[in-house]
């Protein structure tokens, strides 16, 4: 299969199908903690957003999953500005290690909150393309006087 964009060295473009496989994901497995009461698959969750955005693709398990699995048989979606994903992660990571600290410090009502969220919104996310986190990323950068702009995409080659 041959990809427009190398999916661990073009950092700054992104198929558009692995942020809603990793939101898929993340919201499958946020629904099960809070279900189950296995706080600590929050904490995990949180801890592998942190590991993909500081060590990159490579590190991150579901985008190993979807690039080397997922991509291959369906090929390259569309590529998108990975800014309002990486953001939209950031935020997930935020919530889902506050959930885990709620859990641990002994309020599992706001911990549950938290994690279900983050399960919402990750889930209407991969079932809509609606990207609260994104749709963030873009009004703070309007808000702060630089309105969002994508970064210039390669071409595609078909």
């Amino acid at each position: 299969m041959k990809r427009a964009a190398d999916p661990y060295r073009d950092l700054d473009v992104i198929d558009s199908r692995a942020p809603r496989f990793n939101q898929a994901t993340i919201g499958v497995l946020a629904v099960l903690a809070v279900t189950t009461g296995w706080w600590w698959l929050l904490g995990l969750l949180g801890a592998q957003l942190v590991v993909g955005l500081t060590l990159g693709r490579r590190f991150c398990l579901p985008c190993l999953a979807y690039f080397e699995l997922v991509q291959p048989l369906f090929g390259e979606g569309t590529l998108e500005d990975t800014r309002p994903p990486r953001f939209a992660n950031l935020v997930g990571a935020v919530f889902l290690t506050s959930a885990t600290v709620a859990y641990a410090a002994g309020f599992a009502t706001l911990g549950a909150v938290l994690g279900g969220t983050v399960a919402a919104l990750a889930l209407l996310a991969a079932a809509t393309g609606f990207c609260t986190g994104c749709e963030a990323y873009k009004l703070g950068s309007f808000l702060v006087g630089k309105p969002f702009v994508s970064c210039p995409l390669p071409p595609r080659v078909d």
